[in-house]
């Protein structure tokens, strides 16, 4: 390392680097150092924090004064000569400066290949559940604060939302605890410590086939567009998102198939279609003119966007209480009954094979997926014909 009395003139007449750095020491002020880039010179001050060496950074040589580096280069040296590592404060005081807002962006940015569906959940916690806390240091929470938003949640919003808000917090602040090395442990860690986690029970929910002649009548007296919603949801088992943001240039009428890019667990969806599905599609796209969206809707989106209203529509009609992932389950429950293979099931539902040792040795073909896609198929017609048939005989 070579010395040198540091004027401006001496750091001004240092050559850059053509590659890597080079240091300069003063000799003037033991510790303090100039490094030399290839296009930046930046001053730095050493010293001993507990017998450890600490580099300080204080600036770039064209933007401080060799007297305000000397300046610098005294309060840093006296702060570790008292044991106190300039560094970790740096990071300390970055740290509590992450609001719960700030923290929750980064998270975005980190995760730029979460679903959509996933980050308006993040970003519903973050504006309705946390809203009071957006303003506050992330690392201000506490885990009584936890403890105490949890129950809060669970009252006003239900036990299911309370645990999603805190899965919600925790992830946002393990990703941001991350780029801390003196992050305190995560807070939302109480829940598991204390046992205080909500209990869940998995909805068994779907439509029972003596219900079929019921919910099917009810269906087909929607206006067309819910109809058809609906149908795609249970001849096909998709995602109520999948379904409502489909786009025309996914499906190949011609070919019988369909190709979701991107779905909620980030992998793409190939899935072929049903003769019913197809005449349905058909028939769809003559009503949706140019729209791009195979469910067009008037918001901001797009398309359709709002299910609940004729869903609800449906259970009046028809005395059958059911939601969009009943028919999800009611597809799944079908396709069993028919003991079409467990691997070609998950293929169905689009489920992840990466945990199986043997079906990473499986590659599935969609074009496989027909004959169990059109034999549940003809299972529902077959179910609301002979449930219709029992009823007409009844009477």
């Amino acid at each position: 390392m070579t010395k040198l009395h540091f004027t401006k003139r001496a750091i001004d007449a240092l050559p850059y680097t053509e590659r890597g750095q080079k240091l300069y020491r003063d000799t003037t002020l033991r510790g303090l150092g100039v490094r030399v880039g290839s296009n930046s010179k930046v001053f730095f001050v050493e010293g001993q924090v507990n017998r450890r060496t600490r580099r300080i950074t204080l600036g770039r040589a064209d933007v401080l004064s060799v007297d305000e580096a000397r300046r610098r280069s005294l309060a840093a040296l006296s702060e570790m000569a008292s044991g106190v590592d300039p560094n970790q404060e740096k990071r300390r005081v970055a740290q509590e400066a992450v609001t719960l807002a700030q923290a929750f962006d980064r998270f975005f940015e980190a995760r730029t290949a979460m679903a959509r569906s996933s980050v308006d959940a993040y970003q519903r916690t973050r504006d309705l559940y946390l809203q009071d806390w957006k303003r506050s240091p992330i690392t201000s929470i506490t885990r009584q604060m936890v403890l105490k938003r949890h129950q809060r949640i669970a009252k006003e919003h239900g036990q299911v939302t309370a645990n999603n808000a805190m899965r919600h917090l925790r992830s946002v602040y393990n990703v941001n605890a991350a780029a801390f090395e003196e992050f305190p442990p995560n807070p939302v860690a109480i829940l598991t410590l204390a046992r205080a986690w909500f209990p869940e029970r998995r909805r068994r929910g779907a439509v029972p086939a003596q219900e079929f002649p019921s919910w099917w009548c009810a269906v087909m007296a929607e206006p067309n567009y819910s109809r058809d919603f609906l149908l795609l949801a249970l001849f096909t088992g998709m995602r109520r998102n999948e379904i409502a943001s489909l786009r025309w240039d996914y499906i190949d009428l011609e070919g019988r198939a369909l190709h979701i890019p991107k779905t909620k667990n980030g992998d793409p969806l190939d899935l072929p279609l049903a003769a019913f599905i197809v005449d349905l599609l058909i028939a769809r796209r003559k009503e949706t003119g140019a729209s791009p969206w195979v469910f067009p809707g008037k918001g901001k989106t797009g398309h359709l966007v709002e299910t609940k209203k004729f869903t609800a529509r449906v259970e009046e009609r028809s005395g059958v209480s059911f939601t969009l992932h009943d028919l999800r389950r009611t597809f799944v429950t079908i396709a069993e009954s028919l003991d079409v293979p467990h691997y070609a099931l998950k293929r169905l539902l689009n489920h992840r094979l990466s945990g199986d040792v043997t079906a990473g040795y499986i590659v599935s073909q969609p074009e496989r997926l027909r004959g169990p896609v059109e034999a549940v198929a003809d299972r529902i017609l077959q179910l609301v014909e002979l449930s219709t048939q029992s009823e007409n005989s009844a009477a």
